[in-house]
């Protein structure tokens, strides 16, 4: 059976809600979105990279994840703002809303964007159209932000229909829509269609989506593998047969990134990297601690001068949420893992640390040096109740039995 799927996508998320947030504090202040601004990177040093840009800042031809220091060498007077992810949590949660009115089927696919299964809502492609409208239409009313709604009959589609012209538009792509409004468009914009990809086919010589669409599934298979061959495939023939999660899928791995204020090199990696990749193993330990989960296999990631991700793991001899463990064995792997790209002479914008292989502690063997440290803790918390003890007992004696009492949460 035919569906009807809307793929909303708010219009420069980061730099919209940022523009919000500072208008709150400054009223009268200028629109962040209707001037060349961005966010990202470290607004005192200028160093990291482009998370977010206005439309304005696209006649600079400045892209996101390009380094600060290029997008002012292109505009100069670029306005850069810190990112607010407290604000932007709050502002992602005020949209999803909005459109858990309308139906539960809602599928939020990222913080700034969202599936919706309209299907029992819409029983023609007009009604579609004016319900996509509505939508749009509440969002800026109520939000002060914009959103793009794509609509089609797959979640790819409407995806990719949602990239189309900005801001505050409706687009529609139906599989009989594909010639004209897809084909024409560059490989690189084909969604799931990563930057090496692209530059992979574009070397071979297929620089539109059309091309691609001409070649068979077994050549597509034989030039970039059976997966990928087979996913390009079926994508630039509109083919997408997965449904709308209404179910947020429990968390498949637990991790934290950051990109760093400066490049990391080796001569600066022991005093940049290190507090780093512990900082952030720290995290991740916490968030599997308030979950009640252990990681088996530990990871680390980065990207490179050239933003290229490059990552490393190892299997843990048992399962953990220690935070020194993840600590320790991301450490190695990072020194492990960064060795061969200094030697090759890349810097690094960005560190992650992460775990995977998730349990709830049913699979998990307590090792020697778990049992030594558990049966410290213990030792250590006696040692402390019989002080206590001995304390409270010498007050009684001296002060009387009232002196001291036991604590009551209903007191």
């Amino acid at each position: 059976m035919s569906r009807t799927i809307f793929h909303v996508d708010v219009n420069s998320a980061f730099l919209s809600w940022s523009a919000l947030e500072q208008l709150k504090e400054k009223p009268g202040s200028v629109d962040l979105r209707t001037i060349p601004s961005a966010v990202g990177g470290d607004v005192q040093t200028r160093h990291g990279v482009i998370t977010a840009k206005s439309i304005p800042a696209k006649a600079y031809h400045i892209q996101t994840g390009e380094p600060v220091v290029k997008a002012l060498e292109k505009c100069p007077q670029l306005v850069l703002v810190r990112s607010n992810f407290k604000a932007y949590r709050g502002y992602s949660s005020q949209f999803i809303s909005i459109l858990r009115e309308y139906t539960d089927q809602v599928e939020q696919a990222s913080i700034d964007e969202a599936y919706m299964d309209v299907s029992g809502l819409a029983h023609n492609r007009e009604e579609a159209l004016a319900l996509a409208v509505r939508i749009k239409d509440a969002v800026r009313d109520r939000l002060g932000f914009t959103v793009n709604v794509g609509i089609s009959e797959n979640k790819f589609l409407a995806k990719m229909a949602s990239d189309f012209e900005k801001p505050d538009r409706v687009h529609t792509l139906y599989p009989e829509e594909i010639r004209e409004k897809m084909w024409p468009l560059k490989v690189r914009d084909l969604f799931g269609c990563g930057a090496a990809t692209a530059q992979q086919l574009n070397e071979m010589g297929f620089h539109t989506i059309g091309e691609l669409a001409a070649c068979s599934g077994q050549m597509l298979k034989s030039i970039l593998g059976e997966k990928r061959g087979e996913y390009i495939h079926k994508r630039v023939h509109g083919i997408d047969d997965s449904f709308v999660e209404t179910v947020r899928q429990e968390a498949k791995s637990y991790s934290n990134e950051t990109t760093t204020a400066e490049d990391i090199s080796r001569e600066n990696y022991d005093r940049v990297a290190i507090p780093i990749i512990r900082q952030l193993g720290k995290k991740v330990s916490e968030r599997l601690k308030k979950d009640g989960v252990y990681g088996s296999t530990c990871f680390v990631q980065v990207k490179t001068g050239g933003f290229q991700r490059h990552s490393r793991q190892t299997r843990l001899k048992h399962s953990t949420n220690d935070a020194k463990t993840i600590c320790d064995t991301a450490v190695v792997l990072m020194k492990e893992l960064t060795g061969r790209l200094f030697d090759e002479g890349e810097v690094l914008r960005l560190i992650g640390i992460g775990v995977s292989g998730l349990d709830h502690g049913e699979y998990r063997q307590m090792g020697m040096e778990d049992w030594l440290q558990e049966n410290e803790q213990n030792r250590q918390r006696s040692e402390k109740k019989k002080k206590l003890d001995e304390m409270v007992k010498k007050i009684r004696s001296q002060y009387g039995e009232s002196a001291v009492f036991t604590g009551n949460a209903d007191r």
